[in-house]
């Protein structure tokens, strides 16, 4: 089976806003088996124009990308995600 990921790239607005959302939205990734692989760490933007931080989640399949993002417990953690932070999100799926 195919992985996929989210791939979101976040300016965080109100960073307690945002970490009380991570903190809602985690235990709705383990469920549906997701590996974070990335956080918001260093990056560098080489060409283009980025948001200052990049999210990448790891999923098992496209399907489970996809049944999580649109699954009633993380669209529950959306508004306290918009709340604190600008997020632009897409799910990819991988080779």
């Amino acid at each position: 089976m195919t992985k996929a990921y989210w791939v979101a790239h976040v300016t965080v607005t109100d960073s307690e806003t945002y970490q009380s959302y991570r903190a809602a939205a985690a235990p709705v990734l383990e469920n549906a088996g997701a590996r974070i692989l990335a956080l918001g760490g260093k990056q560098e933007t080489v060409s283009g124009k980025m948001r200052p931080h990049t999210v990448i989640v790891e999923f098992p399949s496209i399907e489970a990308a996809r049944d999580c993002y649109f699954g009633a417990a993380y669209q529950a953690t959306i508004p306290e995600r918009d709340k604190g932070a600008d997020v632009d999100l897409s799910i990819v799926e991988g080779l």
